[in-house]
């Protein structure tokens, strides 16, 4: 069977109109402007606010535009794979529940559940179906609605994440462009260092798991962040080595806006220059499986056909990795 290559040939983002300012933040837990930005490189973050919005109304913002964007009727759409830590219900998933709001009537879908590394757990499993030949046209999404899963009175988790979405269109081509590699890793012992310890099968919601705030994100960031660097800079360096390029064959990194020391450190590590690696992460913090596409989409118009660009994240659990795309449009 003869492989077709995954295009990417639109991607789109949105976030939600309230902002929340380190100023904010100042006025709920004892913190500070200078320490947040000195820490982390976030000014501000979006927050979904609204009776009865969740994960997929951000979704549906960002995939509405991506099929006028794209020239994509709707009933084209054959799947949707949707990466979320924070779906709107346990059950069903938020891709279905995505394809109902939107009316997708020919489209199935399903959630991927990889916390920050989502998106491009996401992308990769996407992908397979328009290789394959099973699929024509393809949504990735990545979006997340952090501000229902953090406690605003732990000042380590809530000065850092934000809500908001990406979404990528996926379409086969024979020209050699699109997702071309991956390298994907895991590894479960990292659970001990972010993660949220209740609402599964481990420790049902309670009273005392209410009481307890065991509902909201726990992070220990210092093993946190020398596993995220570590575990990046490992996964781009395998991809590179695996496809016989070399960082300076390499036009734009798109890492994961986890935290701009992160960032930094990623890109210092490659010895990869800071103007070709997109940064938002001051207007949006991590929305976690959204920071990467939205980098995309802010940064779409500098990306010319055929650059060589790789994504890299890293997120609780652990789950890691490095996707390699050749970009398929643009002048």
């Amino acid at each position: 069977m003869t492989l077709l290559n995954a295009a990417i040939t639109g991607v789109q983002g949105w976030v939600p109109e309230d902002v929340l300012t380190n100023k904010d933040l100042e006025g709920m837990v004892e913190t500070n402007d200078e320490w947040i930005r000195s820490r982390t490189g976030i000014v501000e973050r979006r927050i979904l606010k609204g009776e009865n919005k969740a994960t997929s109304d951000m979704a549906v913002h960002a995939v509405e535009a991506l099929l006028k964007k794209t020239g994509t009727r709707k009933d084209e759409v054959e799947l949707v794979v949707f990466a979320t830590v924070t779906p709107d219900m346990v059950m069903p998933d938020t891709a279905n529940t995505l394809c109902d709001k939107l009316g997708l009537k020919n489209a199935y879908g399903f959630d991927l559940k990889a916390a920050c590394s989502g998106f491009i757990y996401a992308l990769t499993v996407g992908a397979q179906f328009i290789q394959t030949g099973m699929h024509k046209k393809v949504i990735v999404v990545g979006a997340d609605k952090m501000s229902s899963i953090i406690d605003y009175t732990d000042r380590a988790t809530c000065i850092i994440f934000g809500d908001g979405c990406g979404a990528v269109m996926l379409e086969p081509t024979e020209e050699a462009v699109g997702v071309r590699d991956s390298v994907l890793k895991g590894d479960g012992s990292g659970r001990q260092f972010l993660r949220i310890e209740a609402g599964g099968s481990l420790k049902p919601a309670s009273a005392e798991t209410v009481e307890n705030r065991s509902h909201f994100v726990f992070q220990d960031g210092r093993p946190v962040f020398k596993s995220a660097v570590r575990g990046m800079i490992g996964a781009i360096k395998e991809l590179l080595e695996r496809n016989n390029l070399s960082k300076d064959d390499i036009q734009w990194l798109i890492p994961h806006q986890a935290n701009k020391r992160i960032i930094n450190s990623v890109a210092d590590g490659m010895d990869f220059p800071r103007e070709k690696v997109t940064v938002n992460i001051h207007k949006y913090g991590n929305t976690t499986a959204g920071t990467i596409p939205l980098c995309m989409w802010e940064w779409e118009d500098r990306f010319k056909k055929g650059d060589n660009i790789v994504l890299t994240a890293f997120g609780g659990g652990f789950t890691w990795g490095a996707v390699l795309i050749k970009w398929a449009y643009g002048e």
